[in-house]
């Protein structure tokens, strides 16, 4: 037994069980007809049984399944930033949050196909309620941040989460994926929650707080979808926050959320892996004592990489222009991309509703607008 079994992926030796165990499910059925048409099932139930490690799943059927989703539902993705990193160093993966499947299996496929280490990912554990999704997630080393607590058991859990992390970066030389907030950014302002800081440093043990960060060898990830296949189905929850009004969930939105991020149009996506963070927390050391400051630092700091590397598609111009009934970034994009991209927002939301129409176009275009206030310019 391990003090991580509540929360960890599964071992190498209990991949081949687990496996058998969903192999007959219908949604691995679904899975495998997408991922290999043609291919009879049979066939891959065998190779099933040559699976004995997560790197052998990872590799031989989900890589081949993320290829897919791009090959249906994208124009491409595209990296930069990774040739700057050591290929057998672990890092810590720091990345603003849009899609719940994608930014992470995005990322593994290009660690993947660069020679990088793969990472271990987090994930709530309000995703994976289903059997089938459980076992899937464990199976493609995600880790469960355990949500909705009481507040003592939320403390333990986020202990328990930070002494993990730590384990898989320090003992199992395993790079770690976690998003810079809790949940994913409706409304396209990316932000770094300094609890997701604490949470990391609950593990410092005698360290300084600067001299800890150190040691995880942070890397900002910024990942830009030129379509968000899920705008629409975030307008729920801002609009209700725009009428101050509690936003509970549906039933199966999250799973609706999951299938709806794999399967829709994403046009072009763009990954950029930031510098490692490192001088930058000597520099927070020498000028800051305060713990809570410094963490705010650090917080500032990501944020920056991320806004600053994040690839700003025509979508996001053309959003600023239309919510400002402007044409100052007319030469961004082409008459084409603007009138695709006003009939896109015409078909996900009622067009006649002013509230809805502009939170629609400010998820777009606030990327833009955070670039600019970095760069002190009303102009890119």
């Amino acid at each position: 037994m391990s003090k991580y079994d509540e929360i960890r992926s599964f071992y190498d030796h209990e991949v081949n069980e687990a496996l058998a165990g969903i192999a007959c499910d219908p949604m691995m059925k679904a899975l495998m007809n997408f991922t290999f048409p043609g291919k009879e099932e049979k066939t891959w139930l065998e190779e099933f049984k040559n699976v004995h490690s997560i790197k052998d799943f990872q590799t031989h059927f989900i890589a081949f399944t993320i290829r897919q989703i791009l090959a249906k539902s994208s124009e491409g993705l595209t990296t930069s930033g990774f040739d700057q990193l050591d290929k057998n160093t672990p890092y810590l993966f720091i990345s603003n949050h849009r899609d719940i499947v994608l930014d992470t299996s995005l990322l593994n496929l290009v660690l993947l196909e660069t020679g990088h280490i793969m990472t271990a990912s987090a994930i709530g554990d309000n995703l994976v309620h289903r059997k089938f999704l459980h076992v899937l997630a464990k199976l493609n080393r995600n880790f469960l941040v355990q949500r909705g607590l009481p507040l003592r058991e939320q403390l333990k859990s986020s202990q328990l989460m930070s002494e993990y992390i730590n384990e898989l970066l320090h003992h199992e030389k395993r790079s770690v994926w976690i998003a810079q907030r809790e949940g994913r950014t409706k409304n396209g302002n990316d932000a770094t929650q300094q609890g997701v800081l604490k949470m990391l440093a609950m593990a410092a043990g005698d360290q300084t707080l600067t001299d800890y960060f150190k040691t995880l060898k942070i890397v900002p990830i910024s990942i830009s979808y030129e379509y968000d296949p899920t705008d629409s189905l975030k307008m729920p929850q801002l609009l209700a926050q725009h009428r101050d009004e509690q936003y509970i969930k549906g039933k199966n939105e999250d799973f609706n959320t999951m299938i709806s991020g794999v399967i829709g149009q994403k046009k072009r996506i763009h990954i950029h892996a930031g510098q490692v963070i490192d001088t930058e927390l000597d520099d927070i050391a020498a000028k800051i004592d305060n713990k809570n400051k410094q963490l705010q630092a650090l917080a500032q700091i990501i944020d920056h990489s991320i806004i600053r590397n994040y690839k700003l598609w025509p979508t996001k111009f053309i959003a600023y222009d239309l919510l400002h009934h402007t044409d100052t970034y007319a030469s961004q994009y082409s008459e084409q991309e603007k009138q695709l991209f006003v009939r896109r927002l015409e078909m996900r939301i009622n067009p006649s509703d002013a509230v809805s129409k502009e939170y629609f176009l400010s998820m777009y275009a606030n990327p833009l607008v955070n670039t600019m206030k970095l760069e002190g310019d009303s102009s890119i």
